[in-house]
């Protein structure tokens, strides 16, 4: 019997190594294959997962690892998909390649609704498929309709209970049923892996960097202007001492550009290396103070290592991403109604109380509302209650027709235009 893994982060193979540890893919009877994808913008100078010093303690789970950059070059992995026409012959070929026999006996797969994963999910037929999350996306909808041929093989979904009481949305319209991997699964895998964090002192704040500006949610102005305001408010609170872990992805620039406000602040500023999961600092250097946009490590640090967090630029990134079915959209939305925030004076604001079950799949159904037509009312009933505000854009709620007078006399007032505009109305009749 062989299964067939599929990784393109470390944090999905961690996640993956952790329900591999609590049994969920059964006992070790036959092969297990690991395909790591590098879908790095450039991914020649971006180390692959496997590449990283963090797989050394996931790789004796997997009995070979193949790359699937190497199978498809000189094409990126995220842009290729087989036509139709050459799907049968190319199926021959990934199976002689992997030399699957009449096929594997399973086959695991993250982000299934998008290539990589949805190209090799048409590629290798005839076996169920199970998808496991890497992070908060699985709280929002699919990102794409599956073909009947992928998503009528899919039999569960394994992820994190990263937001309690949060169910995730993600492949519920085809019936598939979710599951939690352990929490104590998971913190087992990342004390293996971890000791990797670097000489860096204990006890100071961490900086999350992401490569929102490589997704086009905002410039690399803009993204350069975000880690600076998260580190000046971070020099407000009076921390001398900040860590930058910069996304795996994200290149250097973000990193040289930050040391440029530190010496600025006169903060001293360390650098993790990008290929040192975020979670292995949490457990090594135990950092002070989490701060970032809306990464899901975010959530793990609060989550699984009880550290304080703190976000910055959420409603600048809920304002501009598009379109509004952009997957990032409840990610960003949970860390923001979540969340405390923090500014550039070091203050640190929470958020306001909100139903974040309710919030989140009124969003979810104003990204994909031909796809859960159920939740309609639930969400008429959320907006009619706490209005539109900036979670919702009001050409959205236009085109779904769940603009109500009472939605839009909330929003007004919540508003600061609004309250001036009410407060003039009043002096002015």
């Amino acid at each position: 019997m062989t299964q067939l893994f599929y990784a393109s982060t470390l944090f999905g193979a961690m996640t993956l190594a952790a329900a591999i540890d609590d049994g969920r893919f059964g006992p070790r009877e036959g092969r297990r294959i690991l395909l790591v994808s590098n879908n790095a913008a450039i991914p020649e100078i971006t180390p692959s997962l496997d590449e990283t010093p963090g797989f050394a303690a996931l790789r004796p789970r997997f009995d070979e690892v193949h790359s699937w950059n190497e199978i498809v070059a000189p094409l990126h992995p995220s842009d290729w998909k087989a036509r139709v026409i050459e799907v049968p012959m190319l199926s021959r070929l990934v199976g002689s390649y992997l030399s699957l026999g009449d096929g594997p006996a399973e086959l695991i797969l993250e982000s299934v609704a998008v290539p990589p994963a949805r190209t090799l999910g048409g590629l290798v037929k005839d076996c169920p498929i199970s998808v496991y999350s890497d992070g908060l996306m699985s709280y929002g909808p699919t990102r794409d309709p599956l073909p009947l041929e992928i998503s009528g093989r899919i039999t569960r979904l394994l992820h994190l209970d990263l937001v309690p009481g949060l169910t995730p949305l993600l492949l519920s319209e085809y019936g598939v049923p979710a599951e939690t991997v352990p929490g104590a699964a998971f913190l087992d895998v990342i004390g293996s892996v971890g000791g990797r964090a670097g000489d860096a002192a204990p006890g100071r704040a961490m900086i999350l960097g992401q490569y929102l500006s490589a997704l086009d949610l905002v410039t690399p102005e803009e993204e350069a202007r975000l880690h600076a305001d998260m580190l000046r408010g971070l020099a407000a609170r009076g921390f001398r001492e900040v860590l930058f872990k910069p996304h795996p992805a994200a290149g250097r620039e973000h990193a040289r550009r930050l040391r440029e406000t530190a010496a600025e602040l006169g903060v001293g500023l360390d650098v993790v290396a990008e290929t040192v999961p975020a979670e292995s600092c949490f457990a090594e250097l135990r950092p002070e103070l989490v701060v970032g946009c809306f990464s899901t490590a975010l959530i793990t640090a609060s989550r699984y290592f009880g550290l304080p967090v703190a976000t910055v630029g959420g409603e600048l990134v809920l304002e501009r991403l598009t379109p509004y079915e952009n997957s990032n959209r409840i990610p960003a939305t949970v860390t923001d109604a979540l969340l405390p925030r923090l500014s550039a004076d070091g203050s640190l604001e929470e958020p306001p109380p909100v139903d974040l079950p309710a919030l989140v799949r009124a969003v979810g159904y104003c990204m994909q509302a031909e796809v859960y037509p159920g939740l309609r009312d639930s969400a008429a009933a959320y907006l009619e209650e706490h209005g539109p505000a900036r979670y919702f854009k009001r050409q959205r709620l236009g085109a779904l027709d769940l603009v109500s007078p009472r939605a839009s006399a909330v929003a007004r007032e919540r508003s600061p235009l609004g309250r001036l505009r009410d407060r003039l109305s009043r002096a002015f009749p």
